[in-house]
């Protein structure tokens, strides 16, 4: 793994670094504390599903606001009667314990009534992406067979072309949600929100008990570099851990606290960490369709937020817009998430006054993670719970093996790949692919009998149960016989002034073993200004020679998934074929100091093996 590029980065944890860190946190020993009885005795609480800890909060906080987005806000008592009239109507249409309601609606207020309907049932909310079309969209529905299909009217057009492909799909269990009034339910479907308007507000008294075991939601995971979603299974305990891990531990939420989460709730940041934290305390949860990094800070103070849940590159976003007198006029008291990159991370605090950055590691699949509970910069922190980070094939994703037939660990400040052992404490939910679930468990890794979570992460092991994160193994790619991780070198090209944002992948090149690496660029200034020479320069000084892109594509934006995850997949297909791309391509040619334009008459030498790489 590339090293240069992290020198001014914190690649090992010191036992200065943990001291501070403890030292600034010792005062929260008690609270930590009752937490961890509070998760000890989790199974016997009264308030053990998702559905019972928002109805308790109905009755102890009734006039706090609950959910806030535009002009808009309902209280919890308001939410909870919502969701009961939902309840109620699917109770009527037969709905129960374990069948599934998939969802296509937007960050508004009827997602989050079903969503807490469901859980009232013991129903599984499967909300979908609402930025899937087509083919993908077809397979999300299908897969998990839902009862009811509800889509609300900014999604419709979207559902209809793909309806009569729908396995499930009957005119019994189709449902509109209006959303505008700009259209009026079409044929086939029954108007939701007329359906419940008359029905009971009380709670619900299902036939059979929901418990923590239960799944509670579906959250499809986001590929972005080939392969179909999975249906990851979230169920009530993750949530209610939640609460008390981020809600009253990590962030201690009061009752007045407003958590902004302008994420799409079908990710787990934001129904598995934002609506959690709100709920552990009877705080507000501020939402938003879409998230606008021009319009943050006006939300911010509009919605008077004191955390912020991110994800990937929004922080970045955020940064890039230009400075404003009034940025550092908030209330905003930390941020949480992940994917908030080294180089991005102190200047964010410095610009806008930000005193706690809670990055932490987590996948939609399963409850393990790190967290940065110490405040160490470029870090997901820390995990109590069995980890390893082990050697691996950087091309088959799987830990490599020594005659033996075990794995062995990787040293301090080295990357490897990060294993969670899977015991009868920490249990790997898994997805409704069965098949796939078991393809993420290895077995007999360190002993014969054991199990653990292949999450597909390199991480680097920095010491005192810290990690880093690297790469994803399938971002990941081998050249000139050495590991190249994409999110190092996308750091390494964003840090060049003029540069928006990059994606990083690795192509084909004939003749040649492995793939070269390319970049796709976003810039800020006309491409002819761009200095070259000078991006050429700084890769020397912040890559090793196998990690500097041999291709740059610059193009007027990048795809991103709604979670920020660049999509990379159609990018690397097209590679750096002059015929087939119409951005600007540029070359480094071997045994040259600088990118040259990429023309037809040098890519068809490429291609016959004139120029040795």
């Amino acid at each position: 793994m590339t090293q240069k590029l992290n020198l001014k980065i914190k690649q090992v944890i010191t036992f200065p670094d943990l001291l501070k860190g403890l030292l600034s946190i010792s005062w929260r020993i008690p609270y930590l504390l009752k937490v961890h009885r509070e998760l000890s005795s989790l199974h016997a609480s009264r308030y053990a599903a998702w559905n019972q800890l928002l109805e308790r909060n109905a009755e102890k906080y009734p006039n706090n606001i609950a959910l806030k987005w535009d002009e808009s806000s309902l209280t919890y008592k308001e939410l909870n009667e919502g969701a009961n009239r939902f309840a109620h109507y699917f109770l009527a249409q037969g709905l129960k314990k374990g069948d599934v309601i998939s969802i296509l609606l937007e960050n508004r207020p009827e997602l989050f009534m079903i969503y807490l309907a469901a859980a009232k049932l013991g129903a599984i909310a499967a909300a979908l992406n609402t930025n899937l079309r087509e083919e993908s969209l077809l397979y999300c529905l299908n897969h998990t067979s839902g009862s009811l299909f509800i889509v609300g009217e900014e999604i419709i057009t979207a559902f209809q072309n793909v309806k009569n492909r729908i396995d499930a799909a009957r005119e019994n269990n189709l449902y509109f949600v209006p959303d505008a009034g700009g259209i009026d339910t079409p044929p086939g479907f029954m108007e939701l929100k007329q359906k419940v308007e008359q029905m009971p507000t009380h709670n619900p008294a299902p036939e059979v008990k929901v418990q923590l075991k239960d799944p509670l939601a579906y959250v499809y995971t986001s590929g972005t570099t080939g392969g179909k979603p999975k249906a990851a299974v979230i169920n009530h305990l993750r949530l209610i851990r939640s609460t008390l891990r981020y809600g009253k531990f990590l962030q201690r939420i009061k009752p007045r606290d407003t958590i902004y989460c302008p994420l799409p709730f079908f990710h787990t940041n934001g129904l598995a960490v934002g609506w959690p934290m709100a709920a552990a305390k009877g705080a507000s949860l501020a939402i938003r369709r879409k998230f606008s990094a021009t319009r943050f800070w006006d939300d911010i103070r509009k919605f008077k937020a004191t955390h912020f849940i991110y994800v990937g590159e929004l922080p970045r976003y955020i940064l890039n817009q230009p400075v404003k007198p009034d940025e550092k006029q908030h209330q905003l008291k930390t941020i949480i998430g992940n994917g908030l990159r080294p180089e991005v991370w102190q200047e964010f605090k410095r610009r806008f006054g930000i005193k706690k950055v809670y990055e932490f590691y987590g996948a939609a699949e399963s409850a393990w993670g790190f967290v940065n509970l110490l405040n160490i910069f470029h870090t997901v922190g820390l995990s109590w719970q069995p980890h390893a980070f082990v050697r691996c094939d950087i091309d088959t994703g799987l830990p490599l093996r020594s005659e033996d037939g075990f794995v062995h660990k990787v040293h301090k400040g080295e990357p490897g790949l990060l294993l969670f052992q899977i015991t009868e404490r920490y249990k790997f939910p898994g997805y409704t692919d069965k098949k796939a679930t078991e393809e993420k468990i290895l077995h007999n890794v360190f002993e014969k009998g054991d199990a653990w979570l292949n999450t597909g992460d390199l991480m680097r092991n920095m010491g005192y149960r810290h990690a880093q994160f690297v790469d994803r193994l399938g971002d990941s790619f081998r050249w000139k016989g050495e590991n190249v991780s994409t999110t190092e070198v996308e750091d390494a090209v964003n840090s060049m002034p003029g540069i928006d944002l990059a994606a990083a992948f690795g192509v084909k090149v004939p003749f040649t073993e492995g793939r070269a690496g390319m970049a796709a660029v976003v810039t800020t200034q006309k491409i002819s200004d761009m200095d070259l020479k000078t991006l050429w320069e700084l890769f020397q000084v912040k890559l090793p020679a196998y990690a500097v892109p041999l291709f740059l594509r610059f193009k007027s934006q990048l795809e991103a998934t709604a979670t920020a995850k660049l999509q990379k997949t159609e990018l690397a297909n097209e590679s750096f074929d002059p015929n087939l791309v119409k951005d600007k391509l540029y070359v480094l040619l071997p045994q040259k100091s600088e990118y040259i334009p990429l023309t037809k008459e040098i890519y068809a030498g490429i291609q016959k093996g004139e120029y040795r790489f």
